[in-house]
């Protein structure tokens, strides 16, 4: 066999594989920049659910007013969070309203006269339903934004990925100290229910 032809095939094997690695990041990336629009607009879902929560639920609830500051609050993380698109902002928009649902949980379990309210139950579950939504998208960012800062520091993808310059994604920022990344000894212990 000639030289010519090996080193051909050779060439279009090593060139369909580069080919492969770049629009496997680039397909990453643009999975990447997705599932953060869809953290917007799960915020957004939340930025029209929140008034109509607060506005149904204010007149049954009016010696909690607590809880209505931290709709109020809640809200006003979503709106700058919209505004400004920026990961810190969508995760403190994220984490208000996270916050939020137990407590309002325990507000309406203290009141049987709300528990039976099916406005609140059907806003509860709705307001539970888009926390959910969020932490679904935040874990896709999460994953993706590993798959792909995996692909930049394993060989051979991260000689393809230097050579045409992609850059590691943040993702999600958190910090990586702290009690959210620490498991306490009561935390380890089996959960008992007890009906």
């Amino acid at each position: 066999m000639s030289l010519i032809p090996t080193l051909l095939i050779a060439g279009v094997v090593i060139a369909a594989y580069v080919i492969s690695i770049y629009n496997s990041l680039q397909i990453l990336k643009t999975q990447i920049k997705a599932s953060i629009q869809e953290i917007g607009n799960q915020l957004k879902r939340q930025a029209s659910l929140i008034p109509n929560l607060q506005a149904s639920v204010k007149g049954l609830m009016k010696q909690e007013k607590a809880i209505f500051k931290m709709l109020t609050d809640a809200r006003k993380n979503i709106v700058t969070a919209q505004e400004s698109g920026k990961v810190a902002d969508i995760e403190k928009a994220i984490q208000s309203v996270q916050s939020l649902v137990p407590q309002i949980a325990i507000a309406i379990e203290d009141n049987p006269e709300l528990k039976s309210n099916e406005a609140v139950s059907k806003l509860m579950n709705e307001l539970t339903d888009t926390a959910d939504k969020l932490m679904y998208s935040r874990r896709s960012v999460i994953d993706l934004s590993q798959a792909y800062n995996q692909k930049l520091v394993v060989f051979p993808s991260s000689i393809v990925a230097s050579i045409f310059g992609f850059k590691k994604e943040k993702g999600l920022a958190t910090a990586m100290t702290g009690s959210h990344v620490e498991v306490s000894a009561k935390e380890m212990e089996d959960v008992k229910v007890d009906l």
